[in-house]
């Protein structure tokens, strides 16, 4: 395995977005997107008006149409929302996420890894937080979707992640140990991730996914 010299740092909520992750895994080197709060960055992109058209483009490479025009539907305004009228709100996660908010979660970090792999043969990483858990099944699925080459974490210690990339791979159903405050050493609190109840039929649409390095 020949290893990247320079590992782009994943930045927060859209520091480190899909242009910056682009230019440096052009140059060569290893990229990284920030995954973290990436579905209400993109939500604002379309509620902005998208007016470069990227959003959209990757959404339109999703291979699922019916979770896309929900999004669209929901959240995209053209031309943009007016000056000084607030974003609309998404909905929040519980360890019992909707269908919708893990979609659109999903999505989103397909859309940003997406836009940062386009047209070029470059690694792409993205960066998710251990300390922010209940979003990261959605996230590492969605980013395993768009074919991310290699998953970073940190803010903690992610000894759960490697076996769920590994079933992910295959469209597994997946549970994620959460740290609940005032839990007993006995409590086992999890969240759940079934890609086929969230996307049916994507294992039979897709095949097979591209298991990226941790």
């Amino acid at each position: 395995m020949i290893l990247p010299a320079i590992i782009q740092g994943g930045m927060g909520v859209a520091i480190s977005d899909w242009r910056l992750a682009k230019a440096v895994s052009l140059t060569g080197q290893l990229g990284v997107v920030s995954g973290t709060g990436i579905s209400r960055v993109m939500t604002c992109r379309l509620m902005d008006g998208d007016l470069t058209g990227h959003v959209r483009r990757a959404l339109s490479n999703f291979a699922f149409a019916e979770p896309i025009q929900k999004i669209l539907d929901s959240y995209f305004i053209p031309e943009g929302k007016p000056a000084g009228k607030p974003y609309k709100s998404q909905p929040v996660y519980t360890v019992h996420p909707s269908k919708f908010l893990d979609q659109l979660t999903a999505i989103a970090n397909y859309v940003e890894v997406f836009l940062a792999k386009e047209n070029h043969n470059g690694l792409i990483g993205i960066n998710l937080l251990e300390k922010v858990q209940l979003p990261n099944l959605a996230s590492l699925y969605g980013a395993m979707l768009a074919g991310v080459d290699y998953v970073l974490m940190g803010a903690g210690i992610p000894t759960q992640i490697a076996g769920i990339l590994d079933k992910f791979a295959n469209h597994e159903p997946v549970s994620y140990r959460l740290d609940v405050q005032g839990a007993l050493p006995e409590d086992d609190i999890r969240i759940h991730f079934d890609p086929e109840k969230i996307f049916p039929g994507v294992r039979q649409l897709i095949g097979r996914l591209k298991r990226p390095n941790f």
